[in-house]
């Protein structure tokens, strides 16, 4: 049996979970998530807590047996807390701004690179060499932080480029004739 998938999802006050057919609807105070499951797993909501089973041992139903209960939870913790992802920028010049709800990155090219987030995320910059992206879903807070830092990543002899918050570049020796003279 799935360690992960036997796990009840505990349901915080103030969150609602409501379900149709495979399709699940969880609300809270940082908005509505829908997602649809697979046809497969069973979903039982109870006082409290949302149970995921399965129907047989084949590997397919346990390999989705944990990835269901994870989904749901994720979803439930993105509705009360929500997530972010932070990102620094490190190079001479390269500098992030916010216009409206635009990102404007200005990392080494001859034009300013603009990000308009999805309905649903927010972007901040406190400084203007970190970026923070907020949302209440983490598979697209994900996915834009990701998309930000794949317009320049970081390159291993300067370390220069858009990386992660904590990310750490493995750095690579520059010319052997260079050191050696």
């Amino acid at each position: 049996m799935s360690r992960i998938g036997r796990l009840p999802v505990e349901i915080p006050s103030g969150v609602d979970i409501q379900q149709q057919g495979h399709t699940l609807t969880v609300k809270g105070p940082n908005g509505q998530l829908v997602r649809e499951f697979h046809p497969d797993m069973i979903i039982e909501i109870g006082d409290g807590s949302v149970l995921v089973k399965r129907p047989s041992d084949n590997k397919q139903h346990r390999s989705l047996h944990g990835l269901t209960r994870s989904l749901i939870a994720n979803m439930v913790e993105g509705v009360t807390k929500g997530y972010q992802k932070g990102l620094d920028i490190v190079g001479v010049g390269y500098r992030a701004a916010k216009q409206g709800d635009k990102l404007v990155l200005s990392i080494g090219f001859s034009h300013p690179v603009e990000f308009t987030p999805a309905t649903g995320l927010e972007i901040e910059v406190p400084v203007p060499t970190k970026i923070i992206v907020k949302g209440s879903d983490k598979e697209l807070v994900g996915q834009l932080a990701a998309n930000i830092r794949s317009v320049r990543p970081p390159e291993p002899y300067l370390g220069k480029g858009i990386r992660y918050q904590g990310e750490r570049v493995v750095r690579k020796a520059g010319k052997a004739g260079k050191a050696g003279k």
